[in-house]
């Protein structure tokens, strides 16, 4: 110690020229550099008048605004969720952390919310009934059962990586939730927790040779899984559309689904080692279209043999035009997958091709089901209740008729909902929010009669029990969850999902970017995906708990309280609703 405080008295009498040469010299660049780009902006650049009036100061106004987006998550105030502690509860329950907080919130609750009431004799979580299965379809001829209350909202592979969109599926398959397959369509990557089989004929091969499938368990002795599979599919394919592939890595064979194989050759039930998907289709008809652009009937019978049930897109919370995918997004394999040409950007058509007007919907709908069996809706962005009661008057209409051809179920996006790439415009000042849209619908089909023929799913900013909870008592039937899923997936909040301008996820989940996709750790992420499942339908558990309800389909409007930013408390809130729609 007496050595170290007589270094440190002393340390202004030593003296160090390599350390002062290389001060020096690093001075002397930084001015260098600093009269070249005086003289640039000053005198040479003509495009930017602020640079040419303060050359050096206004470069460091660029530089901090070119901080202000990354560094708003942790330096800033949240705004765009209630508190940051919702956002910090979905990191921690993907990881296994006790999601309690002690205290209090870090950041206080917005004045105006919709909250739940307490019992006075509340329950014992063990006490509640945990069976929080929703059946779609309960007249068609293969309904569906949901075991979860709560599903993975649309992401399509493309707008997503390949390896993300593993890492959701074998969530879903762990976690026993469902997950949608966005506009996109279906895609061998939602395929993961498939196994190759001999006899699953409607399966496309390669396998490598005894030099391949050596250098394969060469590689993954002295590295790791992921990149020996890079080496040998390098080796295997030639094929630019290798992620359309997944990796057998018992058999060391590549495999993905041959559409172009007979029906006949398909499963006729959902094969048990898959999650429940939901098939969605939107306007650009991705996945389900002949050479003309049509909608192929056959091409959807093989697809929806893989799937659930099927959700036509009429629109999103964020995105009333068609979807956008940018070209760097639009890699050989997405192009595959949906029949386009590869590295052009993809903008779909703003309106659905079979919905001129509603009743053409309809049918199209009833024909969906007629070839499939199975459920058949449509996701729809309301944002008035004369709009949408022309839905539910001709629901009722074709139910008199002893018609089939109406949605079994209607997913209502609000209009703060996400989307990786659409208009500012669109985002700021199109749809409802939420609550009152649910509410409006809810309503409205108990108005004419047919509520208990058509589920309702919900979803916008979800991402909490409690979030799940107020939108279950408001009316939905069924939560879907997109950001929430995001986050237990890794992601940052960088809000570069796009591509645009060269930037992309910086942590390989919404790119093609194969740099930053190899570094996706798809089997822990898997885990941690079904992790934030589990603790989700367990706050809920303890939510009911508290109100006092066994069973999950006893929570309605009458266990909900609304608060407004003056303090006025409606303890009605169909008063409150009704108040805010007049």
């Amino acid at each position: 110690m007496e050595a170290f405080l007589a270094f440190a008295k002393g340390i202004g009498s030593y003296d160090f020229p390599l350390l002062h040469f290389l001060f020096k010299f690093g001075v002397w660049i930084l001015i260098f550099l600093a009269i070249a780009v005086f003289i640039y902006d000053r005198f040479v650049q003509r495009e930017d008048q602020l640079l040419i009036n303060y050359p050096l100061i206004g470069r460091m106004r660029y530089f901090f605004y070119l901080l202000r987006d990354p560094m708003r998550q942790y330096f800033g105030d949240e705004k765009f969720y209630e508190s940051y502690d919702k956002v910090k509860w979905v990191y921690d329950a993907a990881k296994h952390r006790n999601p309690y907080l002690s205290f209090s919130p870090s950041q206080p609750q917005k004045s105006a919310r919709l909250s739940i009431k307490n019992a006075n004799i509340v329950l014992n979580a063990d006490e509640v009934d945990k069976d929080f299965g929703v059946l779609f379809g309960e007249g068609v001829e293969k309904p569906f059962r949901a075991h979860s209350v709560i599903g993975r909202s649309a992401m399509s592979d493309g707008a997503i990586s390949p390896e993300a969109t593993r890492a959701f599926s074998k969530g879903a398959f762990m976690g026993g939730f469902p997950i949608n397959t966005g506009e996109g369509g279906l895609t061998s990557n939602f395929l993961y927790t498939h196994t190759f089989k001999r006899d699953r004929k409607y399966f496309e091969t390669r396998e490598g040779t005894l030099f391949a499938k050596s250098i394969y368990r060469l590689v993954r002795l002295f590295f790791n899984r992921s990149v020996a599979r890079g080496v040998y599919c390098d080796l295997v394919l030639n094929d630019a559309a290798m992620d359309s592939y997944i990796f057998d890595d018992k058999a060391l064979l590549l495999y993905r689904i041959d559409w172009g194989r007979s029906y006949d050759l398909f499963p006729g039930e959902v094969p048990s080692d898959l999650p429940d998907i939901v098939f969605q289709m939107g306007s650009g008809l991705y996945g389900v279209k002949n050479s003309n652009g049509d909608f192929d009937p056959d091409r959807y019978r093989k697809v929806i043999s893989f799937c659930k049930m099927t959700e036509i897109k009429i629109a999103q919370g964020a995105k009333q035009t068609g979807g956008k995918l940018l070209a760097c997004k639009v890699s050989e394999s997405v192009a595959y997958y949906r029949g386009v040409e590869a590295h052009r950007d993809l903008i779909s058509p703003n309106r659905f091709p079979y919905a001129g007007t509603l009743e053409e919907l309809f049918d199209f709908i009833g024909e969906l089901k007629r070839l499939s069996s199975k459920p058949a809706g449509i996701k729809i962005v309301i944002s008035s209740k004369e709009d949408f009661e022309k839905y539910a008057e001709l629901i009722r209409s074709r139910i008199r008729e002893k018609s089939s051809a109406y949605p079994d179920f209607i997913t209502i996006d609000g209009g703060d909902g996400g989307s990786a790439t659409a208009p500012l415009e669109t985002m700021m000042s199109v749809g409802m929010v939420i609550a009152k849209a649910l509410y409006i619908v809810d309503t409205a089909l108990r108005k004419y009669a047919v509520r208990d023929k058509v589920k309702l799913i919900a979803s916008e900013k979800v991402l909490t029990p409690d979030d799940v909870a107020v939108l279950l008592g408001i009316g939905a039937d069924f939560i879907n969850i997109a950001r929430g899923f995001m986050l237990s997936a890794g992601c940052i909040r960088a809000r570069v999902c796009s591509g645009a301008g060269g930037r992309s996820c910086p942590v390989g989940i919404a790119t093609n970017d194969k740099r930053k996709r190899a570094s996706f750790l798809t089997e822990k992420r898997a885990s941690e995906i079904a992790s934030y499942h589990h603790a989700l339908t367990e706050g809920v558990a303890n939510l009911l708990a508290v109100m006092g309800i066994r069973k999950l389909d006893e929570l309605d409007r009458e266990k909900l309280i609304f608060k407004d930013h003056t303090g006025r408390t409606y303890t009605d809130i169909n008063r409150y609703f009704e108040e805010g729609l007049r």
